[in-house]
């Protein structure tokens, strides 16, 4: 093998720790290091020295092992020669000796995650630290200048060291709050790759991957948690549609045109498979109730096979554990097909009277669709036109604008 194979071998190595290991290297460094900016650059250090030594050696057998001991050691060698040891504010550790590798990347998600930070801080710390997203790339997914993004992740760090917000396991008090918080974020770094929020594509399969991985990671870790199964077994059956869901040309296809034969079937399966799981156990709550909704989608042969009753039961379910004006809009898509749309009008429209959705994009675009499938076509293009005016990505706002067309060419309704 030639030296260029052997570096072009090394680099992919590196390439697929740093995916797969990079949580893991980095939580047991802050152990050592006690500061996540040193941690931080001791692992980087310690990929960095990866790509000459595997270059040089070969590859090892445990890649995450030779990553985690170089940036301990880098992490301790810094210590030792800056005398900081006990001069950093300390993320606080657990003093029972050496955990589990597990144990400490569920810690290091719970510290990124922690309800004392904002929501936009916890998904862009979880990007940085846990998935080892590099800033300018967490800056390109919320659509910041990069000194924004570094700026808004350095106020979380110093958050973190200010309020001692110690690098441990919630105790028995806390645990609800902090895992749906972790959820939480992990669910909305999926919907922001699932359908961005704005730009030329409808999705970001690179954020919603990452968001897939945080999934399967936390489940690793906690098998026993319905609301990790539902988290997973939702993201699963939502990512399994991701190649049908605009045309080659990028047009965005609706759920009844896309081509169920292209889904990932395997991925389906699993989800189902978490779902049932979760339910059995009676404890399931809002990420175990959608993901019920999105397997049921994901399992109907075709759309008008779909078990709309079924799907209304579980959304009277979901709105129940979580009641969210959000949900409410989404359950009007069911009780359209099984009430019809006018029936899911008046909800609709009861909702805009209420006024937290007023600035949701998916609301006017839910009510146009209702308006024009009741033939009420000069109102469905003012919610139309509204709808356009919201949409976040250019392959909705495309999709939106032919809609709009389509009942301003046929206006013979009211």
């Amino acid at each position: 093998m030639t030296g260029a194979d052997r570096r072009s071998l090394a680099g992919r190595a590196v390439a697929d720790a740093h995916r797969r290991e990079w949580a893991r290297v980095l939580a047991a460094t802050v152990r050592v290091a006690r500061d996540l900016d040193l941690a931080e650059e001791c692992v980087q250090d310690a990929y960095v020295a990866a790509l000459d030594a595997w270059t040089r050696d070969g590859v090892p057998s445990r890649p995450g092992a030779w990553l985690t001991t170089a940036a301990r050691h880098n992490a301790l060698d810094a210590l030792r020669r800056a005398r900081t040891l006990r001069s950093k504010l300390p993320l606080l550790v657990e003093p029972e000796g050496e955990p589990e590798p597990f144990v400490d990347r569920l810690r290091l998600v719970f510290l990124c995650c922690h309800p004392a930070l904002a929501e936009q801080a916890q998904v862009a710390l979880t990007l940085r630290l846990v998935c080892g997203v590099a800033t300018p790339d967490v800056a390109s997914a919320f659509l910041v200048p990069e000194t924004t993004m570094a700026a808004r992740i350095t106020r979380a760090k110093k958050k973190i060291t200010q309020a001692r917000i110690p690098f441990r396991l919630p105790g028995p008090d806390e645990w609800p709050a902090r895992l749906d918080a972790a959820l939480t974020t992990v669910h909305l770094l999926f919907t922001t790759g699932h359908t961005a929020p704005s730009g030329p594509t409808l999705t970001r399969d690179d954020i919603a991957e990452r968001a897939l991985d945080l999934a399967r990671m936390l489940h690793e870790l906690l098998p026993d948690e319905p609301e990790v199964r539902g988290l997973l077994a939702l993201l699963l059956a939502n990512y399994a549609r991701r190649a049908t869901r605009t045309a080659p040309d990028g047009r965005l296809l609706p759920l009844e045109e896309q081509d169920r034969s292209a889904w990932e079937r395997d991925a389906i399966a699993q989800a189902d498979d978490l779902v049932v799981g979760a339910l059995r156990t009676g404890r399931a709550g809002r990420f175990s109730l959608q993901a019920a909704i999105a397997t049921l989608h994901a399992t109907a042969p075709s759309y008008g096979d779909t078990d709309w009753d079924q799907i209304l039961v579980l959304y009277d379910a979901l709105l129940k554990a979580w009641p969210s004006p959000v949900v409410a809009l989404n359950r009007t898509v069911a009780v359209a097909m099984v009430a019809g749309p006018s029936a899911a009008l008046a909800e609709v429209e009861a909702l805009e009277q209420d006024g937290r959705l007023a600035a949701y994009r998916y609301l006017p675009a839910i009510k146009a669709d209702l308006l024009r499938r009741t033939g009420r076509r000069r109102e469905a293009a003012a919610a139309y036109e509204r709808a356009v005016t919201l949409a976040g990505n250019e392959a909705e706002r495309a999709f939106l604008a032919a809609r709009l067309a389509e009942v301003t060419e046929n206006r013979g309704g009211t």
